[in-house]
């Protein structure tokens, strides 16, 4: 037997089709917006960032849940309030992650129980559904009512995206005696006729066993031996005498044999014979009338398909939900606010890969702090500084905010964009297999040609595959084109010249300003290659601060050569050059 747990309230299908189009409508609008002509974001970028491996991080149970997150689309100026309400939707469940991990564990065992119907929806609408088919509707069923009780629970207020639709007397119809449990058979309460064909079958099966048994009886007092409760006799081939007495009998038929026993029957009498055809009879009516139950019970099912499909979208919803925001509680992650200008500013922001990576190391990731605002924001440093993780960093918040996922830091303000774009050269990702000149320059030419108002624009060290002089009268020269532009630019550059202008800010990793240097050489006077780098990477304050005046860019790249062994002779001769 099959049955489900229900805890739905009533509702004819008819009453909530409407709201259902209220529902798909509004979902439509909010993840759609108004059309445009370019995507936000290629894959390229979404990978350097981070973003696509948050996305595979966030972990969903359901084929619904999953689904949902492959559709997962980004929110576009002017869908400021739509965002909003979806982190608003967000916010419900974090507050339910963090005040009652029991109570979500629930709903989590519970969504993993679910199966993908959509298949047995379109079958029900043009074949009969079988008994296991069937048995799958139910149990979608309970789990439906299972979790709408356990939503009730965990909120006060349960957010539309995922409200149920109330199936109960679906699941009704499926479980006529109420039971409720995760099996399913064709009960007799389905339909009286079947109710007395069965009654009927028992109680011949109850003749035929009074039947067997007298014979038994007349055999075991005639022939003095024993038959098992199946009125079944087992001879050991060794034992002549009774090989030859029970093959003798013709109340008795061999069935079976193996290599030591040979197994007989009661041979069936004309009185059986005739309980065996009415048997028969009745089990071909029984089956009749159990296919109209399926048939019927089909017909139910195909009334209530486009309701049931509804409930599968609200899960996907309720799953992709859960998904993220366990992962933004499991990782301290915030709603950020969001505006309508074009901004993007971070209080001690955290690149969420790296993070785990030093986590795992048992090392502390250092929080950036930046403002960025429409115009060309050049960050310097030497090598070693953190630049492309900061310039990732920034990237990961816009995408995971313009996707409405929480973001890694303790503040956020982010406006929408309408193209995010990131340039890492090779140095940085070797898989992307960038490592020429020619190749990031026709992945500038892509942001040339795809920007749009409103566009995010991260490069990490423009043009540095040229000679100098080149690379340094390029990196000019891109500066002053995004200067002109309604682009947020922020790009990382050894060529501190590059970045004079009146609206360029400029940003400088703090490095080792701050270090105690005497603690740092003692540490590294002992230390091997591996672990030099490693003790420099300890003393480096990742943080970026504003610089006005380039005579305030500190030359972290001579202090960092002599500290991991460079000649003396070569760093004075360095200095003689720097002007």
């Amino acid at each position: 037997m099959l049955s489900i747990t229900g805890n739905c309230a009533t509702a004819l299908p008819g009453l909530c089709r409407g709201f259902r189009s209220l529902m798909f409508g509004w979902e439509v609008l909010t993840q759609m917006g108004k059309a445009t002509g370019k995507m936000l974001v290629n894959t390229r970028t979404r990978n350097e960032t981070g973003f696509e491996k948050i996305m595979s991080d966030i972990e969903t149970c359901t084929a619904y849940g999953g689904q949902r997150k492959k559709q997962l689309k980004p929110f576009l100026p002017g869908q400021e309030q739509a965002l909003n309400r979806e982190y608003d939707h967000t916010d419900a469940l974090c507050k339910a992650v963090g005040k009652h991990p029991e109570g979500v564990a629930e709903m989590i065992a519970c969504l993993w129980h679910i199966k993908e119907i959509g298949l047995t929806l379109s079958r029900s609408l043009s074949q009969t559904l079988s008994v296991v088919e069937l048995f799958d509707i139910k149990n979608f069923l309970l789990r439906t009512a299972e979790l709408r009780a356990l939503l009730h629970k965990l909120t006060d207020k349960v957010p539309e995206t995922y409200q149920l639709m109330d199936t109960e007397k679906l699941l009704d119809r499926l479980d006529p005696s109420g039971e409720r449990i995760d099996t399913f058979y064709i009960y007799d309460a389905f339909n009286p006729v079947l109710a007395d064909l069965r009654k009927e079958k028992r109680q011949l099966e109850l003749d035929m066993r009074k039947i067997q048994k007298q014979v038994r009886s007349e055999l075991e007092d005639r022939h003095g031996f024993r038959m098992t409760p199946k009125c079944e006799l087992l001879v050991p081939k060794a034992d002549k005498a009774l090989s030859e007495l029970a093959s003798g009998l013709s109340e008795l038929r061999r069935i079976d044999e193996d290599y030591m026993t040979v197994m007989y029957s009661i041979t069936p009498n004309a009185q059986m014979d005739e309980i065996t055809r009415r048997r028969e009879d009745l089990e071909a009516k029984i089956e009749a009338e159990e296919e109209i139950v399926c048939r019927d019970l089909t017909a139910e099912v195909a009334r209530w398909e486009k309701d049931l499909r509804f409930n599968c979208g609200i899960i996907g919803n309720l799953d992709f939900g859960l998904g993220k925001a366990r992962y933004a509680v499991m990782r301290h992650c915030v709603r950020p606010e969001i505006c309508e200008a074009h901004v993007l500013m971070i209080e001690e922001g955290r690149h969420l890969l790296v993070e785990e990576i030093l986590s795992g190391q048992k090392k502390t990731y250092c929080p950036v702090d930046v403002e960025l605002t429409t115009g060309v924001t050049a960050i310097t440093g030497a090598n070693m500084g953190g630049k492309t993780i900061s310039l990732k960093m920034m990237g990961q918040v816009a995408l995971l905010a313009q996707y409405g996922l929480y973001v890694p830091c303790s503040k956020a303000l982010v406006g929408l964009s309408n193209y995010v774009h990131i340039l890492v050269g090779d140095g940085q990702n070797v898989q992307r297999g960038l490592s020429s000149f020619g190749s990031e320059m026709e992945e500038l030419r892509e942001i040339l040609d795809n920007a749009l108002d409103r566009s995010l624009i991260l490069i990490d060290e423009i043009a540095s595959g040229t000679n100098p002089t080149e690379g340094l009268a390029l990196t000019k020269s891109f500066i002053n084109y995004f200067a002109g532009k309604p682009y947020i630019t922020i790009l990382t550059t050894h060529f501190d010249h590059a970045t004079v202008g009146e609206h360029i800010v400029n940003l400088q990793v703090r490095g080792l300003s701050g270090a105690d240097f005497d603690r740092l050489y003692r540490e590294l006077a002992h230390a091997n290659r591996r672990e030099r780098i490693e003790i420099i990477a300890k003393y480096t304050d990742y943080r970026l601060m504003r610089v006005d005046r380039m005579d305030q860019v500190p030359r972290e790249a001579l202090n960092i050569a002599k500290m991991l062994g460079v000649y003396p002779e070569i760093i004075d001769g360095a200095k003689k050059y720097l002007v």
